[in-house]
């Protein structure tokens, strides 16, 4: 079944097969969040957020757009959101040099090279030039697609995603062969 006649499964009262677009899309929402928001936790919550308010407005889908591209846009939604939170808890933290001393380090995974690099190569990309990266070459959406999750006009995504690409390449190079 396409994502389409999944979404009329459930309008027609099946919202049982709602789980099947979970599961279709639930790894690349989370990876798409994971890059955008840095904290694994985070990213969790947006996600089922996300999926949350997808099956809530699943009535206002329209088949003529394609479902990834309409649930992106609940989540990129959702990401800005959660960023904006931490901004503003940021903004009211204060500092306790003692504690962040006495922290104990997270043991690093496997893959945490690579994704500690990637997080590093990335790191300078405002929000906009990391969306439309994420997008296009994390999640491969097509320009046309990314315009009607970001609101950004396809010429604007294409140098968006050209900038970034850029930025990351230096940043990745400079890196260098440590891992960063």
């Amino acid at each position: 079944m396409t994502d389409a006649e999944v979404v009329e499964a459930v309008l027609s009262g099946r919202p049982d097969a709602f789980a099947e677009l979970v599961a279709r899309h639930h790894g690349s929402c989370l990876r798409f969040a994971r890059h955008t928001l840095g904290d694994p936790d985070e990213a969790e919550d947006v996600v089922q957020e996300t999926f949350v308010r997808a099956y809530r407005g699943l009535g206002r889908y329209q088949e003529r757009q394609t479902f990834r591209a309409w649930l992106f846009r609940i989540l990129l939604n959702r990401c800005r959101s959660a960023a904006r939170r931490r901004r503003r808890r940021h903004e009211r933290f204060v500092r306790d040099e003692r504690a962040l001393a006495g922290a104990v380090a997270e043991t690093p995974s496997p893959g945490d090279g690579v994704e500690r690099r990637l997080r590093h190569a990335m790191t300078g990309l405002d929000d906009r030039h990391r969306e439309a990266f994420l997008l296009k070459l994390g999640e491969g959406l097509e320009y046309e697609e990314m315009s009607r999750v970001t609101g950004a006009s396809v010429p604007a995504l294409k140098m968006r995603v050209k900038r970034a690409r850029d930025h990351v390449r230096a940043r990745w190079e400079e890196g260098g062969s440590d891992g960063v």
